[in-house]
């Protein structure tokens, strides 16, 4: 679904004021449940009517993206050697007390820092203890995404807890975010097939030698409202105003240049103003458009 600017800000600031926890991503879908967009056709929106418009989907994608600007902002007050300190104490005299606690878990939220990013803090310092030497990213990665290989049982204990309740971090988000990108680049491919496109996806483009690459080239351009798409990219996210800059710096602006114009496909929604390089060749979606022109 496509939100104007200052309809987004009013859902950013909603969320602002609800604790990043899995128990208040599940308030939200209770008391926000998914309806038909297209049932409300209002040119004004007061933002209890604009959120419950909005799907269970896009208004997490919205939520985590908030969330991600919050611990960018908040990252480095995390990481001083005094914060980090403090961090490392507190949990060694919490464990001290009850080691089947959530120590680590309620820190995090005591301190408004995601849980899997306070475990890493506290992981890192334990290993710079044991071994007397910083230990290397990959290391403290896989300890993460496995923390049945930290020497420590009550602490390979609390960096699980921390990692199965985060909402918006960690291996376990980056795996379900892998798969629902996966997904929707395979619902693409189908949906493309129906419509006898002729493509060539990333893989094969990898194959070929390019290093930045959409994630599908049209053999044969289509038009899409007037306009000409030579590829087309998925998103299975929300296209807010710094995720999609970033992505225009990083990607689409790359891909425009060595492919011609093309089509960005936000499946969870987008702000509509963002939609404003159609005459330079950047076309945004929020599904599979259905007035495809073909040769």
């Amino acid at each position: 679904m496509k939100l104007t600017k200052a309809q987004y800000e009013e859902i950013a600031q909603f969320l602002d004021r609800v604790p990043p926890t899995r128990q208040s991503m599940r308030k939200l879908k209770d008391r926000f449940p998914s309806i038909d967009c297209s049932t409300s056709k209002k040119d004004s929106w007061d933002i209890q009517e604009l959120i419950e418009s909005q799907s269970q989907s896009t208004l997490l994608s919205i939520f985590s993206q908030e969330y991600q600007k919050l611990i960018k902002r908040t990252h480095i007050k995390h990481h001083t050697p005094e914060a980090t300190e403090t961090y490392y104490q507190r949990y060694l005299n919490g464990v001290m007390k009850n080691a089947a606690s959530p120590v680590l878990l309620d820190l995090a939220n005591e301190v408004d820092f995601a849980p899997s990013l306070m475990a890493r803090i506290v992981l890192e310092r334990f290993l710079q203890e044991q071994e007397g030497l910083i230990p290397s990213k990959t290391l403290i990665n896989s300890m993460l995404r496995d923390p049945s290989q930290i020497p420590d049982g009550i602490l390979a204990n609390q960096v699980y807890q921390c990692t199965v309740n985060d909402c918006c971090y960690g291996p376990l988000v980056d795996c379900i975010k892998h798969a629902i990108g996966y997904e929707h680049e395979v619902l693409l491919q189908e949906m493309l097939l129906e419509k006898n496109i002729s493509f060539l996806a990333e893989d094969q483009l990898r194959a070929k030698g390019y290093d930045k690459t959409p994630d599908f080239i049209l053999e044969v351009p289509v038009a899409v409202e007037g306009h000409i798409i030579h590829w087309v990219e998925s998103k299975a996210s929300f296209g807010d105003e710094c995720s999609h800059q970033a992505y225009l710096h990083d990607q689409f602006w790359s891909y425009w240049n060595r492919f011609g114009p093309g089509l960005v496909i936000y499946w969870y929604g987008f702000i509509e103003e963002l939609d404003c390089h159609r005459n330079r060749g950047i076309l945004l979606k929020d599904c599979f458009p259905t007035d495809i022109v073909t040769l």
